[in-house]
């Protein structure tokens, strides 16, 4: 062969490669999708996850979710607010469709809040009804509990979960939320939270989890749940 026969096939094996190595980093950044829909600290997030080792696009495309193997729905702000800006965006679907799949979901905040059948925050409004149940406000709290509940607390586990994997009992996370949700099936309840009276802090319920406090705000607990879930099937 000929020195140039020589340098067309190293091209072609750089050119290879480096396709290989490029299909492999999109698939990290598919793997889990980040959905966008203005209304969270959605970089913060995104952080937490990289700092755990993996990969997560940030993303509002319904295209891209489709094709993600895990979802995280983050959220920050008004349940009424949350709902309108998933339909206009078009992403109810993709959500639902990917929880009918069986790939797993995580929801952060108000994140778990929009899994429910209603919240009653500011009026009655219709949440995505994926796990049976409703959205109250903390009412007829004694004074020194303030609203929102603001700052760390901790976790009374109720049942084994993957999410929860190497969590202790009594595990500080960061809160800050003025409603809470209340299933219907009590069992979906994987640990509960003492603020003057229980609320449920983590739920599960197939391929669906959620957290009522930020993961990425509460330190190396945070990270092993957020670890967790980007291990969740591998």
């Amino acid at each position: 062969m000929t020195a140039s026969h020589f340098q067309s096939i190293d091209m072609f094996h750089q050119s290879f490669w480096a396709g290989v190595w490029n299909n492999q980093a999109e698939e990290l950044q598919k793997m889990i999708a980040i959905i966008d829909y203005k209304m969270g600290n959605l970089r913060s997030v995104q952080k937490g996850i990289e700092r755990v080792g993996c990969s997560a696009t940030i993303t509002d495309d319904p295209a891209i979710l489709a094709d993600a193997e895990k979802i995280i729905l983050p959220g920050v702000g008004a349940f009424e607010d949350a709902m309108a800006e998933l339909d206009r965006r078009r992403l109810v679907a993709p959500i639902l469709a990917a929880v009918q799949s069986g790939r797993p979901l995580l929801g952060i905040c108000l994140g778990l809040q929009l899994l429910f059948d209603v919240s009653y925050e500011n009026g009655q409004h219709a949440g995505l009804g994926v796990i049976p149940g409703e959205v109250v406000a903390f009412e007829g709290l004694p004074p020194e509990y303030k609203i929102p509940h603001m700052g760390w607390n901790q976790l009374e586990l109720r049942k084994p979960t993957p999410l929860l994997a190497e969590i202790k009992e009594g595990a500080y996370c960061y809160f800050v939320h003025s409603y809470y949700a209340i299933p219907k099936d009590e069992s979906v309840v994987a640990s509960q939270t003492d603020y003057h009276g229980f609320f449920p802090s983590v739920v599960w319920s197939g391929n669906v989890y959620a957290t009522q406090f930020h993961p990425e705000k509460s330190q190396h607990v945070g990270l092993q749940i957020l670890r967790n879930f980007a291990e969740i099937g591998s």
